[in-house]
């Protein structure tokens, strides 16, 4: 059941761990000590700990693989994989626990755990960090996914808070003039989505913005920016759990106070975080390893925040391209490398699409309205990319329409070769 108690205390707590002028080592003093009494009072309470020790880093480093392979290990309620997915594609409940599950971009989908205090954490951490004046002003937030989150269901108890969320599995069309109805004040939904909003919603003056779910490239932003006239902040989330939102001046910080990050480091100063979540106490995550790509501020942000600056979600490490220069050497080509190289071709270009199709065969997908020059500097500034690195793959120039498909993630850079194949 949710408790408007725990909802305020996680709020309250949130807003006082991060609060502006704290300075970074008084920061990381208190989150040190938060992890080891998570560590010596959570860890211990799912089977897959059972006798480990209570210090970070001798902890095995797991995946979303590992935990699915024994997902009843991992939770307090000892619910197996195939109990959690019957629930989900059910009554999304097993008793007072609720089963979600991530939308599967990768191609297999993650099964997530929680019951109502942890519920009424994650609602109290983020209503702080994304609309905390809702008490003085009152909020309507439209929250736009591919499915219903039972993560939401708490946030409709108070006569300052309205939520509604929206399926894109139903197709924008489906919910478009409930929205407009609803006439929401923020709204947190995937980068097409909201370009699309922009270009098709007339009727929609929301004052606050977050994109989430997807990677935000920048003529998306300026397009939303410019309809809306409003700044767009970020919700960098995932099935494992809230990692980041924007403040008030723009930045994306790390949500530090629910979570400890370490960074594997990949390259071109990018990294790659494992996520330990030590607010979460029904599914543990320790050292979880994310798939993800981020670029870090070396810098504090104005707002005065002790938490730590991402200055990029690049995209995933998945969708780098890999290639076995045949010396023995293997190159990694990020996403940003490619996306922004296109983009700074040609500043008429306002969508495009980055696919490994083969082994040596990448196609740059295109609109038709763009012209042959505009289309030709792009090819040329790709290939550049490849030929620095001493690569030589094929590349295929396609100028073809780009349909919006609101049930699918969208992927500007996507490598389609199957694991075996990627190199």
């Amino acid at each position: 059941m949710t408790s408007p108690l725990r909802i305020a205390s996680a709020f309250a707590q949130t807003l006082w761990a991060s609060r502006a002028g704290r300075p970074r080592a008084a920061f990381k003093r208190w989150q040190s000590l938060a992890l080891q009494r998570w560590l010596d009072h959570n860890l211990p309470a799912v089977d897959f700990y059972e006798g480990a020790t209570r210090r970070l880093e001798t902890l095995p480093i797991v995946d979303k693989a590992v935990v699915m392979a024994d997902f009843a290990a991992f939770n307090r309620g000892r619910i197996s994989a195939e109990d959690g997915w019957r629930a989900f594609e059910t009554t999304g409940q097993i008793g007072k626990v609720s089963l979600g599950a991530s939308t599967g971009t990768s191609g297999n989908r993650a099964l997530y755990a929680v019951d109502a205090c942890d519920k009424d954490r994650w609602l109290g951490t983020i209503l702080s960090k994304a609309v905390p004046r809702f008490l003085l002003d009152p909020e309507r937030v439209a929250v736009i996914l591919p499915q219903n989150s039972a993560l939401y269901d708490g946030a409709n108890r108070s006569r300052l808070l309205r939520l509604m969320s929206f399926d894109l599995n139903r197709g924008i069309e489906a919910w478009l003039d409930d929205l407009e109805r609803f006439a929401p004040t923020t709204i947190v939904a995937p980068p097409r989505v909201l370009r699309h909003l922009a270009e098709h919603a007339e009727r929609l003056q929301p004052r606050r913005i977050f994109a989430g779910g997807e990677t935000l490239d920048p003529f998306d932003r300026t397009i939303i920016e410019t309809r809306f006239g409003t700044r767009l902040g970020q919700i960098y989330m995932a099935t494992e759990g809230l990692f980041a939102v924007s403040c008030s001046h723009g930045a994306l910080h790390l949500a530090e106070d629910a979570n400890f990050f370490e960074f594997e480091a990949v390259e071109g100063g990018l990294v790659s975080p494992r996520v330990t979540c030590f607010r979460r106490c029904f599914q543990i995550m320790a050292r979880y390893r994310m798939n993800d790509l981020l670029r870090l501020s070396d810098s504090p942000c104005a707002c005065g925040s002790p938490l730590q600056v991402v200055d990029e979600v690049v995209g995933r490490l998945d969708d780098a391209f890999v290639f076995d220069r045949g010396d023995g050497v293997r190159l990694l080509v990020t996403p940003d490398v490619m996306r922004n190289a296109v983009l700074e071709a040609d500043r008429s270009i306002t969508d495009f699409r980055i696919l490994r199709e083969g082994a040596e065969q990448i196609a740059l997908v295109l609109e038709p309205k763009l012209a042959a020059h505009g289309a030709k500097a792009a090819r040329d500034a790709l290939a550049d990319v490849f030929s620095r690195r001493g690569l030589s793959p094929t590349l295929i120039l396609r100028q073809q329409a780009m349909e919006f498909e609101p049930h699918r993630k969208l992927r500007r850079v996507e490598n389609r070769l199957p694991p075996e194949d990627a190199r």
